[in-house]
């Protein structure tokens, strides 16, 4: 009896291992108090599509939890950042925009905004099979001239 108590948890591990349940944030003004983060869920290990996250999140005052659907382990999301202090999340080719005043507003965009992407903060990438925020280099070669 207590030897398939101990095997039936050393069989069933391989099979959890596949599983991906992780997570990166982006911190907005280098704090963690304000911050987007992605969350990436594969509950079944043969599965290869993840469930993918945003957590938006301006402490204490609000935080949200969106979905923007699947994508797979390797999928890549760029956050921009508009002039409003909104930022438009890219997902492939699917965009939503966010903000976090309130953490309410989420929506689904069918195109580019007419005004622009914003400027490009960085990408959530996997990166050694582990998720990662890579922040945009800023340009500094502009401000010389």
């Amino acid at each position: 009896m207590r030897l398939r108590h101990f095997l039936l948890p050393l069989l069933a591990a391989p099979l959890l291992s596949a599983c991906v349940n992780d997570g990166a944030t982006y911190e907005i003004d280098n704090t963690r108090e304000h911050v987007l983060s992605l969350i990436r869920e594969q509950p079944y290990f043969w599965d290869s599509k993840v469930e993918l996250f945003m957590v938006v999140s301006r402490m204490p005052a609000c935080m949200r939890r969106h979905s923007l659907g699947t994508g797979t382990e390797k999928t890549r999301v760029e956050v921009y950042q508009v002039p409003s202090g909104a930022f438009i999340i890219k997902v492939g080719k699917r965009m939503f925009v966010t903000e976090t005043q309130t953490c309410e507003s989420f929506a689904k965009l069918d195109s580019e905004p007419p005004e622009g992407m914003g400027q490009l903060m960085g990408t959530f990438r996997a990166k050694k099979g582990v998720l990662v925020f890579v922040k945009e280099e800023k340009d500094d070669s502009s401000a010389d001239e």
